[in-house]
């Protein structure tokens, strides 16, 4: 068989493995708790997607082996040297808390793959979508379709099905709790559909609704009933999550989505009014607050407390503490104590307690230190910054503003730990770094000289 046979065949099973798996990876936790209850070895179901990668990766890695071209493509963007940099402290921190016994080894191997897995599938897709333009042409279709199925899942435990309807697909204590409420008060159910939990609910709808915001601003006439649908279903089914950081982060990148094709002569224009605008809505936002204080709906909602809580202290006093905490233990350990100290994988490690800090930057921080808290958030930074230089495009715009939002639940959760909504976002923020760069500056001269 020759070379280039092999190339192409590795190629489509590359393309075709990375596309199965995000159009699965909305039902990962709902498939996997299934399968872990009809036939057992729930941890290793749980690990079908690291499998996947893994052997793609191999794949990967033999391309830009035997492609120096397609290396040097990667190699000579900054992102790469970003990632890369991160990668190498991150196992050098791993090789000094196994040898401090700071970690022990389960939760060294779980806080390595929670902090590493979707920046390997990144580079996977990266490197696909520059070999296929396969999965770029049915993008919007990975993320909606399997979208619809969620929500319409969503409105059903919201509607007719009972709370603990998903014990029939193995939901127990031991695997993920069939529903979750908000300060222990069975009159405030916040579903799951078939994600992890509610927040992680909240965090996944902030991407659909993202490319729905942009399908709206930047094709307002191919809209269609169907997508006005969904997109209202979508924030029906966010609101009873019950996530209010994910609430914010989907207004935020709504509001992206729509200043994007606002140009800044008209903001400068238009400031007073905007100002005032702005002013008014927050005042009456403030005033609707003061006047629904005793409310115990409100407080619930709002609050996720109220006024004769069992609970000594409130949700957001505990997130505020969780924080403070983090902040402390990354103060007086500033060079980190290694994957697996803190986050979820902290829960299985042995030498000490486990450490939830709220806030997945602060997380990565408290493992990696100062150095490996801001080499991540460069990469965000960067990401970022290669999205903005493609916005033309709707899907590295939509990839964008939903950053915006999922950056904002980032800051008090640990968004990026589950696993569909990190390997889903940044798989296809791979795929939109094969899109090219049109020089918006270039393209303005032409229309002039055309113009003129």
């Amino acid at each position: 068989m020759k070379a280039s046979l092999v190339k192409t065949r590795l190629i489509a099973i590359i393309v075709l493995i990375a596309g199965v798996s995000m159009v699965l990876l909305p039902f990962f936790a709902i498939l996997t708790v299934w399968a872990g209850a009809n036939f057992g070895h729930y941890t290793a179901f749980r690990l079908w997607i690291e499998d996947l990668v893994f052997i793609i990766g191999l794949g990967v890695i033999w391309l830009l082996i035997t492609d120096h071209q397609m290396a040097k493509q990667i190699v000579k963007n900054k992102l790469s040297w970003v990632i890369g940099g991160y990668v190498i402290l991150e196992l050098i921190m791993a090789l000094a808390a196994h040898l401090n016994r700071s970690v022990s080894a389960k939760a060294l191997a779980y806080g390595m793959l929670d902090d590493l897995r979707f920046l390997a599938f990144f580079i996977i897709c990266w490197v696909a979508a520059l070999y296929s333009k396969k999965l770029n042409s049915i993008w919007y279709k990975i993320v909606l379709i399997p979208a619809v199925i969620v929500v319409g899942f969503g409105l059903l435990q919201m509607s007719v099905l009972p709370a603990n309807f998903l014990v029939h697909f193995g939901y127990s204590a031991k695997t993920i709790m069939p529903f979750q409420t908000i300060n222990n008060n069975s009159k405030y159910v916040r579903i799951l559909s078939t994600l992890r939990g509610a927040n992680p609910l909240g965090a996944y709808l902030i991407l659909p609704i993202s490319v729905l915001a942009v399908l709206l601003v930047k094709y307002p006439k191919s809209w269609t009933w169907a997508k006005i649908l969904l997109l209202i279903a979508s924030f029906v089914v966010l609101y009873g999550s019950y996530s209010r950081a994910a609430w914010i982060g989907a207004v935020l990148a709504c509001l992206a989505a729509g200043l994007s094709l606002i140009r800044i002569k008209w903001l400068i224009k238009y400031k007073w009014p905007l100002i005032i605008g702005g002013g008014i809505i927050l005042i009456g936002l403030v005033f609707a607050g003061y006047s629904l204080r005793h409310s115990t709906e409100f407080q619930n909602v709002i609050f996720h407390t109220q006024t004769n809580s069992a609970s000594p202290i409130s949700s957001d006093q505990a997130h505020l503490l969780a924080i403070i905490a983090g902040i402390k233990y990354l103060s007086h350990r500033p060079l980190g104590a290694g994957p697996g100290v803190s986050g979820p994988a902290s829960f299985y490690n042995h030498y000490r307690p486990a450490r939830i800090p709220e806030n997945y930057f602060l997380e990565i921080g408290e493992e990696t230190g100062w150095l490996g808290m801001v080499l991540f958030i460069l990469i965000n930074v960067f990401l970022g910054y290669q999205l903005w230089l493609r916005r033309s495009s709707p899907f590295a715009l939509a990839l964008l503003v939903s950053l915006i939002g999922i950056t904002l639940v980032n800051l008090v959760s640990l968004a990026w730990t589950d696993d569909t909504l990190s390997y889903l976002w940044w798989g296809l923020a791979g795929l939109t770094m094969s899109i090219p760069i049109v020089n918006n500056k270039a393209k303005a001269k032409v229309k002039r000289s055309n113009a003129i």
